[in-house]
């Protein structure tokens, strides 16, 4: 039976964030969330409590900190877009990277020793070999990376001081919704299975293709797309080996297997049934050609067993949550 000394999950109602919250509820554990609900949802907060805040606001943090007492901190919130940290730099470092730095001193103040981190794959750069695996050298090519980077360096001083334990997951593409409908991702469309997804809905006029000259078969960059579920099972997994005592992780969280974008699009296509149109345009600045994930560890250290691990399960649980919210928009 969990402990009912809660955990806290910063950015819970956010697209991954909410589904995490949601499993650590279904597996018992109370859970506090804080955000400030800038691209989260009030309504995809299905369990534990939602406090309202932001990480910035360092005396409303050492408030909650104080009133709950946490015994564990799961870390989302945070900015995530490359492009968008490539033109706004000094956000993704206050959001990001500050903002873990605000958390950390909160932990060390009211001696919380038990820190999930969701990072990113973007830390590795442009591997030189794929697949990526924990050891490939990180050598992030934007803000974006770069600034969860920090964050990771941060967690690993801190916890070398201290008593912190700490899983710091690095995420490949995440994508697809709850299976039941319960939630999926409600931001705007910037990741490629969102974003076709409208395309197919008329949300959009079309959906582009960023660069067509990448070194891949079909000159679309490749990526290794992970479903949601799974992601947030990898979370649960990572607070139980914490609290069965673990040791410090830093953990791929992927399949091993990459698509390309032409692959991805002609897949939405098949399974919404819709041919809508594609634009080849420029590459965006910061994005690699082809990083795929290695997740041998995190199957051997957590024991993580992925549910959905298909593309075409991804994109019909993606596109069923979006045909659904889109019927419910039109309705209002």
């Amino acid at each position: 039976m969990a402990s009912q000394q809660p955990i806290l999950v910063t950015g819970g109602a956010g697209y991954i964030g909410s589904h995490v919250v949601r499993q650590l509820g279904e597996a018992g554990y109370a859970v506090i969330v804080y955000d400030n609900c800038s691209t989260g949802s009030i309504r995809s907060v299905l369990c534990g409590r939602l406090v309202t805040g932001d990480l910035g606001d360092i005396d409303r943090l050492y408030q909650l900190f104080a009133q709950y007492q946490f015994r564990a901190v799961l870390h989302f919130a945070g900015s995530l877009i490359v492009p968008e940290s490539v033109s706004h730099p000094l956000d993704y470092y206050t959001n990001n990277t500050r903002n873990t730095l605000n958390l950390l001193r909160c932990c060390s103040a009211f001696g919380v020793n038990q820190l999930v981190f969701s990072s990113t794959a973007a830390v590795y750069g442009e591997p030189q070999s794929n697949p990526v695996t924990e050891t490939t050298p990180t050598d992030a090519i934007n803000p974006y990376g770069r600034s969860k980077l920090m964050s990771e360096w941060m967690i690993r001083d801190y916890s070398r001081s201290s008593p912190l334990r700490y899983v710091i997951l690095r995420y490949f593409n995440v994508a697809g919704a709850d299976p039941q409908g319960r939630l999926g991702q409600i931001q705007e469309a910037t990741h490629l299975i969102r974003a076709a997804c409208d395309a197919a809905l008329g949300r959009k006029p079309a959906i582009k293709i960023f660069g067509t000259d990448f070194p891949t078969p079909d000159g679309t960059a490749i990526r290794d797309y992970i479903h949601v579920e799974d992601l947030a099972a990898a979370h649960l997994d990572g607070l139980r080996y914490l609290e069965s005592g673990g040791e410090s992780q830093v953990l791929n969280c992927g399949y091993g297997q990459g698509y390309s974008v032409r692959q991805v699009i002609e897949r939405v296509k098949s399974i919404a049934g819709v041919d809508f149109p594609v634009i080849e345009t420029d590459r965006r600045a910061g994005d690699p050609a082809y990083v795929v994930s290695s997740s041998e560890r995190i199957r051997q250290i957590l024991g993580w067993q992925p549910r959905y691990d298909d593309l075409d399960v991804i994109v019909k649980t993606a596109f069923a949550w979006d045909q659904a919210r889109h019927l419910r928009l039109q309705q209002q």
